[in-house]
């Protein structure tokens, strides 16, 4: 299974597990959770669903109804609704209880944060801690290429170089303050001290609210 299609299974899962859905309303959803995948197709969803449905992961709740691909001249699909089967669930869970590597790459972070609401405190901590690691790793080697390569460049091509670094500092604080905000949650710690976020919003230590994101979508960083 490719990462891409590996991201699209995660997020049809999720989606499903909140309320079943025809695919044309799937499709909508997944346009707007995903950000980066703006361009799906129904060519791209349909074998996904029809894959999950085979895997019995999902549940046509009308099977008998014949399946229409779109044409210029109909422009139609058969309705056919979607459900998550209990082996569909499972899946789902699994997959949310995943902290590994892949988890911390730009195609798959920005889905997981998407459904961190019900993801398990120690895997979302494991998820962001990896994250950070992850561009902290980016941010040296950028940093060293733009020391090597500084002479060779003019000066917009070091600006663009500056901006895609400064979207990764960005996002590096943001995931700090994640990281702090989890670990006050987890230790139950009150009070009126507030923090600042990298927004300038101050929030307060404890606060079972997530500091706001950076402007940058996750996992969209240079």
């Amino acid at each position: 299974m490719t990462r891409r299609s590996g991201v699209l299974e995660f997020a049809v899962l999720g989606l499903l597990h909140d309320a079943p859905m025809h695919g044309y309303e799937l499709r909508k959803r997944l346009n707007v959770l995903l950000g980066s995948f703006r361009a799906f197709s129904y060519g791209t969803l349909y074998p996904c669903l029809k894959s999950l449905v085979a895997q019995g992961f999902l549940v046509e709740d009308n099977p008998d109804t014949e399946y229409v691909p779109a044409t210029a001249l109909n422009g139609k699909r058969s309705k056919i609704v979607y459900r998550l089967a209990a082996d569909g669930k499972q899946r789902f869970e699994e997959l949310l209880a995943d902290s590994g590597p892949d988890a911390w790459e730009d195609e798959h972070f920005g889905v997981r944060f998407a459904f961190f609401g019900q993801t398990d405190r120690a895997v979302r901590m494991r998820v962001l801690e990896g994250r950070r690691s992850r561009l902290e790793e980016r941010l040296e080697r950028m940093r060293s290429s733009i020391a090597r390569t500084r002479e060779r460049f003019d000066d917009y091509t070091l600006e663009l170089q500056r901006h895609g670094l400064e979207s990764v500092e960005r996002e590096v604080r943001w995931l700090g303050e994640l990281i702090e905000t989890e670990r006050a949650n987890r230790t139950g710690r009150t009070g009126a001290a507030e923090t600042t976020t990298s927004d300038g919003r101050g929030q307060e230590a404890g606060s079972s609210d997530p500091p706001r994101p950076p402007h940058d979508r996750p996992g969209r960083s240079a």
